[in-house]
């Protein structure tokens, strides 16, 4: 007998919370107001209030960054990366700052397909390796696991895809 990978239970929620599991797939693209700002090397190498996040079913939301505010330098070495199915071929980068350097740190889709042509060029960063990322004031979490980029902050209820056992989701 072949058996199909179960999804978990959503954590309950409670009011001004969202649940990744209410998010959709195909994944929705929306823009971001807070502030965003990613550190580096004790360097903000990144913030900006014109942000986009991606919604995708059981991930939290991924932030991608205007290049234009991107501090100059940052983005090294770029080669081609995987293909999402969603949004088309990626290109990665390696992220330098404050002295620091982090290979495939931060990615980008310079022709997206049609849904996510609004984030043409825009930058998303791994939390993980940065120093910090935030979303208006919070500091990130980053999403389990290391394929992901997702961003977790206060608010965002899980279960969330990347550690083991959750690549069937």
């Amino acid at each position: 007998m072949i058996r199909l990978p179960t999804h978990p239970t959503p954590d309950p929620i409670k009011p001004g919370e969202e649940s990744v599991w209410d998010y959709p797939r195909p994944p929705r693209l929306e823009p971001v107001r807070q502030r965003l700002r990613v550190v580096l090397g004790g360097a903000v190498i990144a913030e900006t209030e014109a942000g986009f996040r991606v919604l995708e079913t059981s991930h939290p939301p991924t932030y991608y960054l205007p290049p234009g505010d991107i501090a100059g330098g940052t983005l090294v070495s770029p080669r081609r990366a995987g293909i999402c199915e969603w949004k088309g071929q990626a290109r990665l980068f390696d992220v330098q700052g404050g002295g620091r350097m982090v290979p495939g740190a931060a990615w980008t889709y310079p022709d997206p397909t049609p849904d996510f042509r609004a984030i043409a060029g825009y930058v998303a960063f791994y939390a993980e390796p940065m120093d910090a990322c935030f979303v208006g004031g919070d500091p990130v979490t980053p999403q389990p696991g290391s394929f992901y980029g997702g961003w977790i902050t206060p608010g965002i209820v899980g279960p969330f895809k990347g550690p083991p056992g959750t690549m069937g989701w």
